[in-house]
Order: C-alpha cells, then sequence, then structure tokens
C-alpha cells in the first residue's frame, strides 16, 4: 500500500491521461495538468480527446466520483508524474525542453518528502537532469538530506503499453522502476502498485531509462530486416509475405511484417537516444533506423511507378494516416510523410486519403491543394491506384474489385499467402 493520497500527472497525452485515470479509479486523488485548455476542458467533462478503448470509461467513471479533475496549473501534491513528449531536434539529438518546462513548475510546489517521476520516454540520465533542474530551483531542498535540507525522491518508471490496449497493458504488463536512490524506487513501487497486477522491478533510473529504450530499439532492428527484405523481394520478383511466411515455419525463426516504415513517438525515436549517448559503438541501431527511415521513400517511388503506368489524370486513393493500425495517432506517422511527398510529386493531382479514426485532416496535410479526406467507397470509385499504408481492420474485408487498379499493399493485408 502506498501512503501518497494526491498525485499530479503532467501532461494529459496518450500515456498521462491513462495513467491518472487508472490511479484515480483505484481511489488516488489525481489533478491532471496539461498546457492544452480543450484537453483540460473535454478531461473535466469525463470526456476523452482521442482514441483508445476502455479510457473513455474510466475517465467518466474517475471524474464522476471526483477523483480526477484537470488544469492547466501545476498544484500542489504528494506525488508527480511528468508524461510529456520527447522529441528529437533537427540532428537528432533529445529535446529535454517539455521535461524542464514541467520541472520548473513542480519546483515552486515542492515542500520535502515528495516522488517525482519522469514517465516520458527518455534518454540517459533524463531523470538526473530532471532532478538537477529542480534543485538548481530550489536549494533547500537535495536527495538526501544533507545540510538540513528537505529531501525529495526521483525515479523513472517507462510505460511499456501498446496503443489500443494501453487500459489493459497498464494493469497487467511487468514494470521497471528505477530510482536515484533506493528510497525513490520503493516509493514508486508502492504508487504503482495500486493498480499494476504484474512484476514491479526495481534498479537505478539510468537503467531504467535504458531498458525502455533498448525494447524499442529491439524491435526496431527487426523490422528493419523486415522492411530490407521487402525491398530485395520486389527487385527479386519475390512476394515478401509469402516469404516470410514461409521461413516463420522455423522453429527458431520469427520475422516480423514489413510496412511503410516505422512511425509512433517510442521505436521512430527512441533508438537515436541511443546512439546519441554512444554514437561510436551503436552501429547496428543506427543502421536499422536508417533502413526505416528510408522505407517511405522507397514506399513513394512504387507509388509514383504505379501513377506513371495508370496515366496522367489517374487519381490515387491512400488507405491510413496513422501510425499503426486501428487508432487515431499520427505521430511519427510514415504514411503522413508519404502523403506529403506524393503531393508535392504529383502537383494538381487529387489525392483521396481515407482514414476512418479522424474527423479533419492534419495540420500539415490541411495546408497542401488536392489532399481531400475521402470516404473509403468514394476513394476507390475516384481512383485508379490505392496505396494501402495503414492495416486498419476497415481496409481489410474490401468490398471492392481491385482487378482494375494498381494496387500497392504495404502491409500485405490483401495478399492470399499472408
Amino acid at each position: 500500500m502506498t501512503s501518497i493520497e494526491t498525485v499530479a500527472v503532467i501532461g494529459l497525452g496518450y500515456i498521462g491521461l491513462p495513467t491518472a485515470a487508472i490511479l484515480a479509479t483505484n481511489g488516488i486523488n489525481v489533478i491532471g495538468v496539461d498546457v492544452n485548455e480543450n484537453t483540460v476542458d473535454a478531461v473535466n467533462r469525463g470526456e476523452v480527446p482521442f482514441v483508445e478503448p476502455d479510457l473513455g470509461f474510466h475517465v467518466a467513471e474517475a471524474v464522476n466520483k471526483g477523483y480526477l479533475k484537470a488544469t492547466t496549473d501545476t498544484p500542489t501534491a504528494q506525488a508527480y508524474i511528468v508524461a510529456v513528449p520527447t522529441p528529437f531536434h533537427e540532428d537528432r539529438s533529445a529535446d529535454l525542453s517539455y521535461i524542464e518546462a514541467a520541472a520548473r513548475g513542480i519546483a515552486p510546489k515542492l515542500q520535502g518528502g515528495e516522488l517525482v517521476i519522469l514517465e516520458s520516454t527518455s534518454p540517459p540520465r533524463a531523470t538526473r537532469h530532471m532532478a538537477d533542474v529542480i534543485l538548481a530551483l530550489r536549494p533547500d531542498l537535495s536527495l538526501d538530506g544533507t545540510d538540513g535540507t528537505a529531501v525529495i525522491h526521483f525515479a523513472h518508471c517507462p510505460e511499456r503499453v501498446l496503443p489500443g490496449r494501453v487500459m489493459i497493458e497498464l494493469v497487467t504488463n511487468d514494470r521497471v522502476v528505477g530510482g536515484i536512490t533506493a528510497d525513490a524506487a520503493v516509493m514508486a513501487k508502492e504508487l504503482y502498485s495500486v493498480f499494476c497486477r504484474g512484476e514491479i522491478l526495481l534498479t537505478d533510473d539510468v537503467t531504467a531509462e535504458m531498458a525502455k529504450l533498448v525494447e524499442n530499439s529491439y524491435r526496431d532492428v527487426n523490422i528493419a530486416f523486415a522492411n530490407e527484405l521487402s525491398v530485395i523481394s520486389n527487385r527479386l520478383g519475390i512476394d515478401v509475405w509469402e516469404l516470410i511466411r514461409l521461413a516463420n515455419h522455423h522453429p527458431r525463426v520469427n520475422i516480423l511484417q514489413p510496412g511503410p516504415g516505422v512511425g509512433g513517438h517510442c521505436i521512430a525515436v527512441d533508438p537515436w537516444f541511443i546512439v546519441g549517448a554512444d554514437p561510436e559503438n551503436a552501429r547496428l541501431i543506427r543502421t536499422a533506423r536508417e533502413v526505416n527511415d528510408a522505407k517511405p521513400e522507397w514506399v513513394l517511388e512504387q507509388i509514383l511507378n504505379a501513377l506513371e503506368k495508370s496515366g496522367p489524370d489517374a487519381e490515387v486513393a491512400v488507405l491510413g494516416l496513422a501510425f499503426k493500425a486501428n487508432i487515431d495517432d499520427l505521430r511519427e506517422s510514415p504514411a503522413i510523410e508519404i502523403t506529403k511527398s506524393l503531393q508535392k510529386a504529383l502537383g494538381g493531382r487529387r489525392i483521396n486519403v481515407v482514414e476512418p479514426h479522424i474527423d479533419v485532416l492534419p495540420p500539415s496535410l490541411q495546408a497542401l491543394d488536392q489532399i481531400s479526406l475521402t470516404e473509403l467507397d468514394d476513394a476507390m470509385r475516384r481512383s485508379k491506384v490505392v496505396a494501402l499504408l495503414v492495416d486498419h481492420d476497415h481496409f481489410k474485408n474490401l468490398n471492392f474489385d481491385l482487378t482494375d487498379m494498381d494496387v500497392v499493399d504495404t502491409r500485405g493485408i490483401w495478399s492470399s499467402d499472408k
């Protein structure tokens, strides 16, 4: 059991809001903090501003019972969970400005004895950087209570959930908790034990940070192998889906499925944090990232080749914008980059985008001419070329004759051998 009764969750996005909701539905008083007033207003109405199965129920219940509320101002609390974005700069170095802003908001609220957890996926030593920012602003606080200062506890607890299954995996998955001090790790474990039924594994903060990066880099390397196979197979005239199906019959082989690239905030970003930490030795990890980053350009070439065969007036249906199936999360999505590049290459030719999980195009596409968010049936009727970029269930049982269309199926969902 934890002695913590009030938790402030800084950042109410795809991880922060589910974490706030699961704590609140387990009897913890939670104040969610976000800079977006629309998000704050939605949460206070008991609504969810994005798509995630089962999250709406938890948010509505927690708000109704008075355990969850949201604000734009950092409150006083016994514990703080920082779940803000950690993007990278153009040189692919980590952008810690959101963590720093959260730290500056927390610092004046501390009185001593609080627990501050960084949950954002971060490069090694980001938790210590967050602690340094806070302690520099508050010289009356410290990690160990020296010189009569009050102690503040810092820990890192990276999320390990799959979009579309977040509310299940928050509860069932094992968690890694790393403390700058052993006491901080124990306090964090007790807090997460409120809802986590999986094993909670204790370590230090830097190892916990690296564990999350390694998990995502492992997947990135394996996806890169599949994506490289798809390019080679195309050159050799081999159906990559059949190839992988056959190879996976080996008892010790499990090749993943290729796609148009890698998206999302985690796998598309986290490996670069390892590369940045040790550029000289992270050779395989860097190469995998480069393979996956190059895949959208290769897909674009396949679409343009198909359009060239279909005539100068042929329209194209782009199926899917999300970074993975059956969600509305567009972060780092290769489908968006492909669509932008396609618009640039085609000039005035219409692009019929179908994304069943959004109501309006993202700003980066709204500003471009000739891109239209279209219903599936209309897009298929209008188009001579169809580019399947996301394997949404919405597309799998397509009641449309593809015989007279040029198809670029980057997910193999229409392959009879998959």
